[in-house]
């Protein structure tokens, strides 16, 4: 078989408009402040019930770090039940917000072969201002109650993730050992938080417009003494900004100055600010270019005027093995890159050659209804129909089974073929010719 070539808008505007104060300043905003907090636990504490769509299930995870229940939303790729293959994760605060879009524009962007499939976990919220913020800012109100009384749990949470979270979901699911943690405003200043406080336990990063100007910029002094000690950092972080004039846009710009003044071996990172953006709009944006930052160089060359996959199969296991390299861990050519590989030999007329990368494709993955299908296809092509059914048969048995999306048509090649060769068995022969 041939490879085919959410949240209400009120919400963000409410946020939009609270974060663009300086959040270390004057006493005459810090109202505004709280007000942020809690209208941001509010916005995304909207049902998660739905969040997502179709495809997501919902934990619950008994945190004896938080001291309470977390629900976890996890979308899983396009046919994880019916394959055994392993993938990235990443992880998602306001996951009850970004997980429906999140999870789209990574399956868009795996599609075109931009990055790998990956599982989404979206971590739900119960108190952001707690969870997201690093520190609790010594401030105090007109009566002299602290303004932010349970602020400071970042790193609470991010144990939480560490030690309660990432194992749950690695007993639970198949995963590669790489993970990203993507976060918008109070979660794209925990984002930063977290790379800074624990490198190790993620390889990669998006900060969404993060409020760096939190408790006096904070964060962007951490990061200064951060990397002026640091000799290696194994990971990439993309992070974003929109129109966003005031303590926001100012330590977005401090913190690229840390980043641009000091070089760190293995560390990439890129920071764009779109004006035609604002702090809610942002986010859809910055994921699909964090996301591309990301996985820079996945896609495999192409010939740009045939419009082909370049370098054939031996060029697909140098690509593949020059990233197993660069992610660090192994990744093998996808089974749809080899079968893309094997039409084109196909097409180009070199049967042969297309039948040998067929049989690759069968041999690494032997559970999968597709690479029968298309070895199959292959032997019929080149006249060898006798050795094209049992593909068939394999692929119809294998995609009944997995309830792959295309059983029936796999069903149809075995029925249609099996046809063929008794319509073939029953012509009878041409009389040979006798010699004058």
């Amino acid at each position: 078989m041939r490879i085919p070539s959410d949240v209400p808008s009120g919400s963000f505007r409410a946020r939009f408009h609270l974060t663009q104060t300086q959040l270390g300043g004057a006493l005459s905003v810090l109202g505004a402040i709280v007000l942020l907090v809690l209208v941001s636990s509010s916005a995304f504490a909207q049902g998660y019930g739905n969040a997502g769509g179709a495809g997501v299930t919902k934990l619950t995870v008994k945190s004896s770090v938080l001291g309470e229940d977390r629900v976890i939303l996890v979308r899983t790729p396009a046919g994880y039940e019916s394959n055994n293959q392993s993938y990235p994760v990443l992880y998602l605060t306001d996951g009850d917000a970004h997980i429906g879009h999140t999870a789209s524009t990574i399956e868009f962007l795996a599609r075109n072969g931009r990055m790998s499939e990956t599982i989404v976990v979206g971590i739900t919220n119960t108190d952001r201002g707690r969870d997201l913020t690093p520190t609790k800012p010594d401030t105090k109100g007109a009566t002299g109650a602290p303004q932010f009384p349970t602020a400071g749990g970042a790193d609470n949470f991010l144990k939480f993730i560490e030690t309660e979270l990432i194992p749950n979901i690695e007993k639970r699911y198949r995963v590669r050992p790489y993970r990203t943690l993507a976060g918008h405003s109070l979660g794209g200043l925990f984002v930063v938080h977290a790379m800074l406080a624990r490198p190790e336990v993620f390889q990669s990063y998006v900060a969404v417009s993060p409020s760096l100007q939190w408790d006096n910029q904070v964060t962007v002094k951490r990061a200064e003494d951060f990397f002026k000690t640091r000799k290696e950092l194994n990971a990439t972080l993309f992070v974003s900004l929109g129109d966003e004039p005031g303590g926001i846009e100012d330590g977005f710009h401090q913190f690229k100055q840390v980043l641009a003044k000091n070089q760190v071996k293995g560390f990439e990172w890129d920071a764009q600010q779109w004006s035609d953006e604002d702090h809610g709009s942002v986010v859809l944006r910055s994921h699909y270019f964090g996301l591309r930052k990301i996985y820079d160089g996945w896609q495999m060359p192409r010939d740009r005027e045939m419009g082909t996959v370049a370098g054939g199969l031996k060029g697909a296991d140098e690509h593949y093995r020059k990233l197993s390299e660069k992610f660090r861990y192994e990744i093998p050519v996808p089974e749809a890159m080899v079968n893309i590989l094997g039409y084109q030999s196909l097409q180009a007329g070199k049967s042969e050659e297309a039948i040998a990368i067929f049989k690759r494709n069968v041999e690494r993955y032997p559970d999968s209804a597709n690479v029968y299908d298309s070895l199959a296809e292959a032997y019929e092509t080149t006249g060898k129909l006798e050795l094209a059914i049992p593909m068939y048969e394999k692929a119809s048995t294998l995609g009944q089974k997995n309830n792959d999306a295309n059983a029936a048509l796999f069903t149809a090649n075995f029925t249609r073929a099996s046809e063929k060769l008794k319509q073939a068995a029953a012509k009878p022969a041409e009389p040979v010719k006798k010699s004058q």
